[in-house]
């Protein structure tokens, strides 16, 4: 859905990073892991700002995950943490739709956040690797905050996952990562409007992706 219209490139995958701020593990009854805990979304769930996100039938509380995604402009194997900020091209916008339910019933989390619609993403905001660490993400549903805070907040920043994630899979230009979301999360219903942001240094808003809900 939207493929055609995506604001970049389709990348061959989409690796996230889960349980990566302190408070987000703690509102789920979890703690942050001693290692990072990724999974993928399939490029397939993608879908650029103004496309609604669509809630499935039968599949109970989906919820908005607002996160700041690395768009890569180089990859690698086993990349330093030294040359890890240089990989990163841009900064994205990115929502991790979740069918909450569905996550805490199946052993992994495949079906729960790879449904079509479930990774909004915004345009590129190119950054520079100095001030990576500064950045922040903030989420709005229907024009009210519900979650925000800053990379350096993050249990893994994201030299360190960018080195980390390149110790197990080549990556590869293109490829997308979404670093974690805060604490804030909380359901959508059909009718909402979700907006993430990614916040300057001066808390200015760099770019957003903003969509409706509506039932399948």
């Amino acid at each position: 859905m939207g493929g055609d219209r995506l604001p970049f490139p389709r990348p061959s995958k989409i690796i996230c990073v889960g349980r990566n701020y302190l408070a987000h593990a703690r509102e789920l009854g979890n703690e942050v892991p001693s290692e990072p805990l990724i999974f993928f979304k399939p490029p397939s769930a993608l879908i650029p700002s103004g496309d609604p996100i669509v809630l499935p039938t039968g599949v109970g509380r989906v919820d908005f995950e607002g996160e700041i995604g690395l768009l890569l402009a180089r990859g690698g194997r086993s990349i330093s943490r030294e040359e890890a900020a240089g990989c990163v091209h841009a900064l994205v916008p990115l929502n991790d739709v979740t069918a909450r339910e569905l996550q805490r019933s199946d052993s992994q989390w495949t079906r729960a956040k790879g449904f079509d619609t479930f990774c909004p993403v915004g345009t590129p905001i190119p950054v520079s690797p100095g001030v990576l660490e500064a950045v922040g993400v903030r989420t709005l549903v229907n024009g009210e905050a519900r979650q925000e805070a800053r990379a350096r907040d993050m249990a893994f920043d994201i030299p360190f996952l960018i080195s980390w994630i390149s110790g197990i899979m080549t990556l590869e230009p293109g490829d997308l990562i979404a670093t974690g979301t805060p604490e804030g999360v909380a359901p959508l219903s059909a009718g909402d409007s979700v907006t993430i942001e990614i916040l300057g240094a001066g808390s200015e808003v760099l770019g957003s992706v903003q969509n409706p809900v509506r039932a399948a």
